[in-house]
């Protein structure tokens, strides 16, 4: 595996080192060992998988608020998405910036989300199926979300959102000083 930071603090890019045979294709894609050294979060309770059959089809910007922050480690296992990070952490060197990857099936990319930050997946094309890792377990009453369009992140989305769930079309703008406010 190869990681690269990213733009937001603690944040990385995660790209596969392939070995390939006459059998097809092998790669490390998760080792505890590496995660440590790079200062990431090892442990992962829950994972999630979503599809969404339909190009344009937004999830997010969402976060889980005090004391069941999470991480995410985030790859496409079908089609293309446009997978951002928010950082929501006030004491961060990187508060309120955002960044995205280009998460691709074919190159077997992932992105690792710091706890503190908000995220959202844009599908690039129909039929794609994303699978997450999170470092905790899901809180109903701590489930939070942003409006994807903030001016206050500015995020640059390649295409308009075409289908998006309610929660998604009606979440608040970010107010200032923390997110939960």
């Amino acid at each position: 595996m190869k990681l690269s930071p990213a733009r937001i603090s603690g944040a990385f890019v995660i790209d596969i080192d392939a070995r390939v045979d006459e059998r097809g294709l092998f790669a490390r894609t998760f080792c505890t060992e590496t995660f440590a050294r790079h200062g990431l979060e090892t442990e992962f309770p829950q994972c999630n998988l979503s599809h969404s059959p339909v190009r344009g089809t937004l999830r997010g910007l969402h976060y889980q608020s005090a004391p069941h922050e999470e991480a995410k480690l985030v790859r496409a296992t079908r089609g293309r998405v446009f997978d951002v990070a928010v950082d929501l952490r006030p004491a961060s060197a990187t508060f309120l910036a955002w960044d995205a990857v280009e998460l691709d099936w074919q190159r077997r990319n992932a992105f690792y989300i710091p706890a503190g930050c908000a995220h959202g997946t844009l599908t690039l094309e129909d039929d794609c199926e994303v699978f997450y890792q999170m470092s905790a377990v899901y809180a109903l009453d701590l489930a939070r979300s942003l409006r994807w369009d903030d001016p206050a992140f500015g995020i640059a989305w390649p295409l308009m959102p075409s289908i998006m769930s309610k929660r998604d079309a009606t979440s608040s703008h970010y107010g200032g000083g923390t997110a939960d406010e």
